[in-house]
């Protein structure tokens, strides 16, 4: 199994590793990796890897069979050799963006308390689908108690249950769409807020920024009718 080193530390840029497998379809395999793989609506990151005599550019990154995380160049190149060190430097602007939204999205799904059917994120906007048979009466108001829960600057924690106890709290699952991953005893949640603070906890295995503040301002797109029960809400970053 490949070490997520983004899940212990999502701020950082830069690592070490050693190429452990190439793939068939010409991906790389490392012991540790920075590079977050496709899931849960967050797009794998890009980036870079470097060694001796040599550098290869990473379009994606998507997880591969047995726990181990593959780092897919842009395009057909020479790879390093399994058992080589190499540098990693993700694309930290995209990822950060990633995080930004991403956050974002959990808060979202506070200020609509519905049914979430489906999702996605970008570095700039992230969008959700509730099961709304009606769209809202007041985006505006939406919006700004969007923005009012992002300015109380709370933190971001993660914590983790077993699948037993997630079984015991089906209400903590809040999308349909995506179920979260099972079979490692344990299921990772994500909390923003502390305490009586709290305002939302539910699984989920992305990254997220440390504080609600560093989202900055956002705004809501047009809200769009996808089916007779399903309605699509998108949040833009504003810088």
């Amino acid at each position: 199994m490949t070490e997520m080193l983004f899940r212990d530390d999502p701020y950082m840029a830069e690592a070490e590793g050693t190429i452990t497998a190439h793939t068939a379809e010409g991906g790389v395999v490392l012991d540790r990796s920075l590079f977050y793989p496709t899931g849960g609506g967050q797009p794998g990151d890009s980036g870079r890897l470097s060694w001796p005599g040599g550098a290869m550019t990473v379009a994606t990154t998507v997880k591969g069979p047995d726990g181990g995380i593959v780092l897919v160049p842009a395009e057909p190149q020479p790879l390093p050799p399994v058992g080589a060190r190499v540098a990693q430097a993700i694309d930290w602007d995209r990822r950060f963006g990633h995080m930004r939204v991403h956050s974002a999205l959990h808060l979202l799904s506070v200020v609509i308390p519905l049914p979430v059917t489906g999702g996605s994120i970008s570095a700039a906007k992230g969008r959700l689908d509730f099961d709304m048979p009606d769209g809202p009466q007041d985006k505006d108001s939406l919006e700004a108690e969007l923005n009012a829960m992002i300015d109380r600057d709370l933190p971001v924690c993660e914590d983790w249950i077993t699948e037993a106890e997630l079984q015991s709290n089906p209400l903590l699952v809040k999308t349909l769409s995506v179920a979260p991953p099972r079979g490692s005893g344990r299921i990772r949640l994500v909390g923003i807020g502390e305490g009586e603070d709290q305002v939302d906890l539910q699984p989920c295995g992305g990254t997220h920024v440390a504080r609600t503040g560093e989202i900055g301002r956002v705004r809501l797109g047009r809200v769009e009718k996808k089916g007779r029960q399903n309605r699509r809400v998108t949040v833009h970053l504003d810088d």
